[in-house]
């Protein structure tokens, strides 16, 4: 017996010997990058959370993973009134987006975000962040600003298939800047410097044609926004107070012929009717726009409701036409509820002030109801740029987390100013002007109709 156990024991100790010696020339083997660089090496884990591929390090001190989405839409229209421009039915891919994301340290994080659903390539999100700071994030790169919850809700969370009028037409998007946040408790603040939109190869022809051919600063924004959360350490309820402002100086993001100038227009609630029916068209010789804004927001178990109201002035001095000297104010806001019908919850990210995925009360999945109203006024002194209101229902099917169905109801309902530039029947005299009739005809007259639309997504 002791003569196998020393035998075992002596053939046991070289191979020992040599599994520890290839294990240390493994970690001690260097390794170089494309530029002769000596790089450090850590093992990665690939998991798949709530179906999305992730790669992690064993200290969780690196992280990466894709943020792929897809939506695709489909809408019909009907109630237009003869005398007005017919609105097409149809289909599109609403997002394709591919994004790749990384914790690269505790404290620094990267992303680059990608969408191809208008069957082109289009950046939108290009950030360094920063988070070495107690209670402190910093970014840089291209972004959205934080100035509305519903802006940078992510769309894969919007209650509804398209953003309210009013956030669509006033509620900055993203664009190249720098942002320092501020998060305690029950209380968020952010503050932001901006400057162009960078989309497409054409927005950034733009930039280049203003700078090269005429010399022109980009133009830059300051934005600044506070959020407050009372009881924001209960999950099952909450109440979110938030309020924001932005002063903004025209950009080089628009063609040469158009610098100096605002403009703003919106669609009725679809991306697939392509018509603007609320347009203030062209507002030349600007000097600022300000914005502001108010939201608020709750939720208790399945209910959650959001609203927002939105300003605008725009501050003009013109060289050319003296009627255009005063300000000019424009408006609008949006309320909506939510409830989950089989037993889901409302989910609130207080850490981004906005709502995020419900939870589902069924193994099958869960259905969502859901109401909104909302408004938009675009008319202010010599511009008559229209005013609207729509009213939707909604149904979300959350299957899973990842897979969800959409279906919209809406009527719009716009005011005799907002017709997209549609043909009414009216006469005119020989000199050219309407007939006497033209105010009764149009005292009412406003592009009116009815949508029914559907989404599929899945986020993966």
């Amino acid at each position: 017996m002791r003569t196998r156990l020393a035998l075992f024991l002596i053939i046991l100790f070289p191979l020992g010997f040599v599994a520890q010696a290839q294990q240390n020339e493994e970690e001690l083997e260097v390794r170089y990058n494309q530029y002769g660089v000596k790089v450090d090496r850590q093992k990665l884990q690939a998991e798949a959370r709530d179906g999305i591929l992730v790669f992690e390090s064993k200290n969780e001190n690196y992280k990466l993973w894709l943020d792929t989405r897809v939506q695709a839409d489909a809408a019909a229209f009907w109630g237009v009134e003869d005398g007005y421009d017919p609105i097409g039915n149809g289909a599109k891919i609403r997002r394709a987006r591919f994004a790749i994301k990384a914790q690269i340290t505790p404290s620094w994080y990267g992303e680059i975000d990608t969408d191809f659903g208008s069957g082109k390539f289009e950046l939108k999100d290009a950030i360094i962040g920063y988070t070495g700071l107690k209670n402190w994030t910093f970014r840089g790169g291209n972004f959205k600003e934080g100035f509305s919850m519903e802006s940078t809700t992510s769309s894969r969370y919007l209650a509804l298939m398209e953003r309210p009028m009013v956030v669509s037409a006033f509620a900055p998007s993203r664009h190249l800047g720098i942002e320092a946040e501020y998060a305690k408790g029950a209380f968020r603040s952010t503050l932001g410097m901006f400057f162009q939109s960078i989309e497409d190869s054409e927005v950034a022809e733009y930039v280049d044609d203003n700078n090269k051919d005429f010399g022109r600063s980009q133009g830059y924004s300051y934005t600044y926004k506070v959020n407050y959360m009372p009881q924001s350490k209960d999950k099952t309820m909450g109440l979110h107070f938030g309020a924001a402002i932005s002063y903004r100086t025209p950009k080089t993001d628009v063609s040469t012929s158009e610098f100096g100038t605002s403009r703003y227009s919106v669609r009725n609630g679809t991306s697939i009717n392509r018509k603007k029916y609320i347009d203030t068209d062209l507002i030349r010789d600007v000097q600022h726009d300000l914005l502001y804004g108010y939201e608020l927001a709750g939720y208790a178990k399945g209910f959650g409701f959001q609203s927002e109201f939105i300003g605008n002035k725009t501050k003009v001095k013109s060289f050319t036409n003296e009627d255009n000297l005063s300000d000019k104010h424009f408006k609008g806001w949006y309320a909506y509820a939510g409830y989950m019908l089989f037993g889901g919850k409302q989910n609130f990210n207080r850490g981004e002030g906005e709502f995020t995925m419900p939870s589902r009360g069924r193994s099958w999945g869960d259905i969502e109801l859901l109401f909104r109203y909302d408004y938009l006024n675009l008319n202010s002194q010599n511009i008559l740029g229209g005013s609207g209101a729509n009213f939707t229902v909604g149904l979300n099917y959350w299957i899973n987390k990842n897979v969800k169905v959409v279906l919209n109801y809406q009527y719009s309902n716009n005011d005799r100013y907002a017709n997209g530039k549609g043909k009414l029947k009216v006469g005119y005299n020989a000199e050219g002007k309407p007939t006497s009739d033209y105010k009764e005809m149009t005292k009412d007259a406003g592009v009116n109709y009815h949508m029914l639309a559907l989404r599929m997504e899945i986020n993966f």
